[in-house]
């Protein structure tokens, strides 16, 4: 099993940039692949990107892609998520989830296939 904490969010001006850590305890962690989502109050989660678990692999959502960025660092068992030009619209509860992965290339869009997940940071963007 594995447990994550984000951490990183925080108030920011319209296109000022964050980064996002998921700090994930085990030793296996390396062997999951992992995701980013948010959720906005009154919206469903969404996904925002996702990361193979050998790090090769890397997905966005339309929305944030060209200034998100996946990364992980596998000797500090963290993903992170360097956010720049934030925009309001990106104002929600961010979350990271991490799955057991068969496949070095793999990774998913899809928060049901994810099992992990941590408590969430807020990010609150101003215009």
């Amino acid at each position: 099993q594995v447990q994550l904490v984000e951490s990183g969010g925080g108030l920011v001006q319209a296109g000022d940039s964050l980064r996002l850590s998921c700090a994930a305890s085990g030793r296996t962690f390396s062997s999951y692949a992992v995701g980013w989502f948010r959720q906005a109050p009154g919206k469903e989660r969404e996904f925002v990107a996702a990361i193979s678990r050998n790090g090769g692999t890397s997905n966005y959502a339309d929305s944030v892609k060209g200034r998100f960025t996946i990364s992980r660092d596998t000797a500090e068992n963290t993903v992170y998520l360097q956010m720049n030009s934030l925009k309001p619209e990106d104002t929600a509860v961010y979350y990271c989830a991490a799955e057991l992965s068969y496949g070095s290339s793999w990774y998913s869009p899809h928060a049901y296939v994810y099992n992990y997940w941590g408590q969430g940071t807020q990010v609150t963007v101003s215009s």
